[in-house]
């Protein structure tokens, strides 16, 4: 049984508990947090903008700490799950493992791709994992790429087209701190250029066009390029002025015999399926597929997230899903295309 003790009790926090009340090898045995209410079990304060809200918890089995140094003192906890914000990641990651911790750090990994290396060599020095919590191939519709391609049914992977586009997000005051949440490309596109990462490998150079608010890029698009000159990728990320619709994401996939169609919003505070899954094919007929791509709610993709962790650590292999090093490549790409955008230029990658 995986104990774990998470790092920050705010709404991911929260997500990651309720998502370990439902992993049969692993449980949550302590919190730190320095609010007396959350330590009480009264999160009802707690919402964010999916997911259910905070209600009040029965943490009569949980361990409470107040310090932080209290509970990487506990010698029943194996692992540390860090919610906390993005600019303390690093710092509480490090100490985690330096305390002889595994360490399941929320994304984005770092807010700089030296602080992703901290946590990578850390990592190697403690004999330990770190594991980063990039949720995205877990949605189902993600989960369904990943398992076509690796099936190569339809042959090659050529390209594909992604999408990440919210509204302002006025509840959150640090959100364009470079410094401090890293603005839209560190904090959203992140999911999407991980993905790219996973999909297509590491990019050889990229191309951003886009615009700027203060010290980070507000909204861009972007071409990717890669060692193998067939593929075609982009990506359109960031914040648009418009409240009506609060978030959406999608994609194109393209593989030689086929096309994977994917687009979801939130409009007016509601969610609209606008394009399901949909695998458009070569062949003269049947060549519209609606793959059944399962249900589940909006903890069961966190839940599977924390499956993929624990048969991780019982293997002794890296995730080749949630490894630091994939995390800290798809930090590099995010910083890359935002010094593309300053620049008005392409930008290489090193190596």
């Amino acid at each position: 049984m995986l104990r774990v003790g998470i790092a920050g009790i705010g709404f991911m926090g929260m997500i990651h508990y309720l998502a370990y009340e439902r992993v049969a090898n692993a449980k949550v045995g302590a919190i730190f947090t320095r609010d007396p209410k959350k330590l009480s079990g009264d999160w009802t304060d707690i919402q964010g903008n999916f997911g259910p809200r905070g209600q009040m918890m029965d943490l009569s089995d949980v361990v409470k700490c107040d310090s932080y140094y209290a509970l990487l003192a506990n010698d029943d906890i194996d692992l540390i799950d860090v919610c906390l914000p993005p600019n303390l990641h690093v710092e509480f990651a490090l100490q985690a493992l330096e305390a002889g911790k595994h360490v399941f750090v929320e994304k984005p990994m770092a807010l700089t791709a030296e602080g992703c290396q901290e946590m990578v060599a850390a990592a190697e020095r403690a004999g330990r994992q770190v594991f980063v919590g990039h949720v995205l191939p877990f949605f189902p519709e993600y989960a369904k790429v990943r398992e076509v391609v690796a099936s190569n049914q339809y042959g090659k992977l050529l390209g594909g087209h992604f999408k990440r586009v919210i509204s302002d997000p006025l509840w959150l005051a640090d959100f364009y701190d470079p410094d401090k949440v890293g603005g839209p490309l560190v904090d959203l596109h992140v999911h999407d250029a991980h993905f790219i990462r996973m999909l297509f490998g590491m990019p050889r150079s990229v191309i951003s066009q886009g615009r700027q608010r203060g010290d980070v890029v507000e909204y861009c698009n972007t071409l990717f390029s890669f060692n193998d000159p067939d593929l075609v990728v982009s990506a359109t990320s960031g914040v648009i002025q418009q409240q009506g619709r609060a978030f959406t994401h999608g994609f194109e996939v393209h593989l030689e015999r086929a096309t994977l169609l994917y687009d979801f919003s939130v409009i007016d505070g509601k969610p609209e399926l606008t394009m399901p899954l949909t695998i458009l094919t070569s062949d003269e007929k049947d060549n519209v597929q609606r793959p059944d791509v399962g249900g589940g709610d909006e903890i069961s993709a966190f839940q599977y997230e924390i499956e993929e962790m624990t048969r991780s650590l019982a293997s002794g292999q890296p995730s080749p899903i949630l490894s630091g090093e994939l995390a800290r490549d798809a930090i590099t790409i995010c910083l890359k295309q935002s010094e593309s955008v300053q620049r008005r230029k392409p930008v290489m990658f090193e190596g």
